[in-house]
């Protein structure tokens, strides 16, 4: 269980980290670039999805290698172990779609959890920062 934890933060803080240091580069070169309000606002939307998609695959990548200890658990279903299907499976949990064709097993559960639980406070995190910088457009 403590690798399953100490994995789990290692991932939330990888993924923290990156969507704060893109959006904090996207803040930055907003003001800057000289093009009208709402391409800015599909710019700030579009590398907002480019961290989510980042994040999502460095999960992808911490299945991938977790499964490779059987003991700590397995992705079952419709799967093959390969890391395509583990970048599914994050795909899926992180924006908590939930298709239930894989179905993670012993201690990746916490794991896929921690991932979902993620994925909504990011994705929250990226609505409130699109609605900040939409605020500041609208303003000038």
């Amino acid at each position: 269980m403590l690798i399953a934890l100490l994995t789990s933060a290692i991932l939330v803080m990888l993924t923290v980290l990156v969507h704060y240091e893109i959006l904090l580069r996207i803040s930055l070169l907003l003001p800057k670039i000289r093009i009208p309000h709402r391409l800015r606002v599909m710019v700030a939307v579009i590398g907002a999805t480019i961290a989510h998609v980042i994040e999502i695959w460095i999960f992808g990548l911490g299945y991938y290698l977790l499964i490779k200890n059987e003991w700590l658990g397995n992705l079952t279903g419709n799967f093959n172990g390969s890391l395509l299907d583990c970048g599914y499976h994050s795909f899926v949990t992180y924006t908590s779609l939930g298709y239930g064709d894989i179905i993670p097993t012993n201690y990746l559960r916490f794991v896929t959890g921690i991932e979902a639980l993620t994925g909504l406070v990011l994705i929250a995190w990226t609505a409130s920062f699109v609605y900040v910088e939409m605020r500041r457009f609208w303003d000038d």
